[in-house]
């Protein structure tokens, strides 16, 4: 499912405000006339109405130019490549842009423009923009090669903040200067059984000239053989990553699963599964679970599976507050990896604005055994029929975090899910073989300050099984408390988990959501 080249060095987040009045157009645009090609009058609105246009024709085909010798710049060679500072545009502003150039696993080149005063001209591409002397290809790559995307860089150029390549995708190294998730503009039928998934594609972008905190604003043109749209992104750097998007939608045909806003991830094995690793590292993900703000103000965590099986799990709800994939373990001692800093992994926290109606968010987890593949897609599924000639729109606001932007006020988080044998330890004859014990840790909220106490709820529902012994303790030394409970489920089929601790009528902490594999953990031993 990933598309982009290195998943631990490429991307970063997007876009924008209005240029500064007062520039001259040589400033704004930031590139010689002779790497321009002529202007054309560009808007917002114009961009709206070209892919409403392109909805009622057929869908275009872009094959890549010089496929043979693309094909020769494998991700070894594509390593050796490196772009021209000199060349970047809008050097003197705090968002320098910098390109992607095209191999073999990026083939298909997006035409980039840039945009000042109404007018948008395209640039065109010049291999001097990169350093390609350790290629051995230099003297062959030709003059209309294209680019494979771009990044936005930090000042003085050495490290970036946002990145797009590759279909829909984008990236940012949020708060804590990491990649990890992938963001994309549209999910199309993503793990139906019968239907292949597709990728519709930005096939061109309009950027304008960072403002003076380093903001920006870009649009792009999203084209598939089912959907094309109109995309504004306005992002702002700073101490998180914030970028508001727009999306106005136009479907060619009908869509079974309409993805929207739609974040990818990595989950192999945490503190839950780590058991069944072959990996020395404790722990190894880009995100350890779902966030969800209901309509209705539920706090929902769900912690992420790496399951024996595709499985998709909905929530439906109306208009939701937020969803994210987040990644709130932050102890580098659970992870041990000073090379790729899963600790450092951001969070995306997508903001609806406005109302979204009813629908569902989906959660897709594919089974992986190794940390290179995304294997976690999570994505918002309206409940309107996506037919043929559909219109839609869609505002929402990305914060790419260290922590979730709105936390559960009043209520305390899930901080860990822990699963082994049932029962009491040494009791060896009274276990049973098919039961488990969960152990969830809560943390923050009115628990805080709590001192200890036996009289709080653990209130547990499965949807088969049974549940025995549920208690909640305060864990001695720490500020957290453990809400434990034994379950009791033969057969291979999934259990649904739902729990969340009371006092009285008051909920003390957000609602935990676990599927469990009993077959997936063996006998416990």
């Amino acid at each position: 499912m990933r598309t982009t080249l290195n998943r631990r060095t490429l991307l970063r987040a997007l876009a924008v405000l209005p240029i500064a009045s007062g520039l001259r157009l040589g400033d704004a645009l930031a590139a010689p006339a002779k790497d321009l090609g002529p202007a054309a009058p560009f808007d917002f609105a114009r961009l709206i109405e070209r892919a409403r246009a392109l909805a009622d024709e057929p869908p275009r085909e872009t094959p890549p130019k010089h496929p043979d010798l693309l094909e020769r710049i494998d991700y070894d060679t594509y390593q050796t490549i490196r772009f021209n500072h000199e060349r970047a545009l809008w050097a003197d502003t705090p968002s320098p842009v910098e390109f992607f150039h095209l191999g073999r696993y990026a083939k298909r080149p997006v035409a980039i423009h840039l945009v000042a005063d109404g007018e948008a001209r395209r640039l065109r591409y010049d291999p001097r923009f990169f350093d390609t002397s350790e290629t051995g290809l230099s003297e062959r790559l030709p003059d209309d090669l294209g680019f494979a995307g771009f990044r936005v860089m930090n000042p003085g150029g050495e490290t970036d903040w946002l990145a797009f390549q590759g279909a829909s995708y984008f990236r940012s190294a949020g708060e804590l200067d990491q990649y990890g998730l992938s963001a994309r503009g549209i999910a199309v039928d993503t793990a139906l059984p019968e239907t292949p998934e597709a990728f519709p594609r930005f096939t061109a972008f309009w950027l304008e000239r960072p403002a003076a905190d380093g903001s920006l604003r870009l649009h792009a043109l999203l084209e598939g053989d089912s959907v094309t749209g109109a995309y504004r992104f306005d992002c702002r750097p700073g101490d998180a990553v914030v970028m508001d998007v727009r999306a106005e939608l136009f479907q060619r045909r009908a869509i079974e699963r309409l993805g929207i806003a739609p974040l990818t991830s990595m989950y192999w094995y945490s503190e839950t599964n780590h058991r069944r690793a072959p990996d020395w590292r404790p722990e190894i993900h880009d995100s350890d679970g779902l966030a969800l703000w209901t309509g209705a103000g539920e706090r929902i965590w769900r912690p992420l599976n790496n399951p024996p099986r595709t499985q998709t799990t909905s929530y439906v709800d109306r208009d939701p507050r937020g969803f994210g994939l987040l990644q709130r373990d932050r102890d580098f001692d659970h992870y041990q990896d000073d090379g790729v800093f899963y600790d450092r992994r951001p969070s995306v926290w997508v903001e609806p604005l406005g109302a979204w109606g009813d629908g569902e968010v989906q959660l897709v987890e594919l089974p992986t055994d190794d940390e290179i593949h995304d294997n976690i897609v999570a994505y918002w599924v309206p409940a309107a029929p996506a037919e043929a000639g559909r219109h839609w729109r869609f505002d929402y606001r990305l914060h790419w975090v260290a922590e979730e932007p709105h936390p559960p006020a009043g209520v305390a988080r899930v901080r860990a899910t822990r699963i082994g044998r049932p029962g009491v330890p040494g009791q060896h004859e009274a276990r049973d073989p098919d039961g488990r014990k969960f152990a969830i840790d809560f943390s923050g909220g009115p628990l805080a300050d709590m001192a200890q106490r036996y009289d709080l709820d653990v209130v547990v529902e499965t949807s088969r099984g049974r549940i025995d012994n549920p208690y909640a303790l305060k864990v001695v030394g720490t500020d957290r408390w453990r809400a434990v409970f034994d379950l009791h489920a033969d057969g291979a089929e999934p259990v649904d988990l739902r729990c969340h601790v009371r006092l009285g009528d008051r909920a003390l902490t957000e609602t935990w959501l676990y599927q469990y594999f009993p077959k997936a953990w063996g006998t416990p031993s």
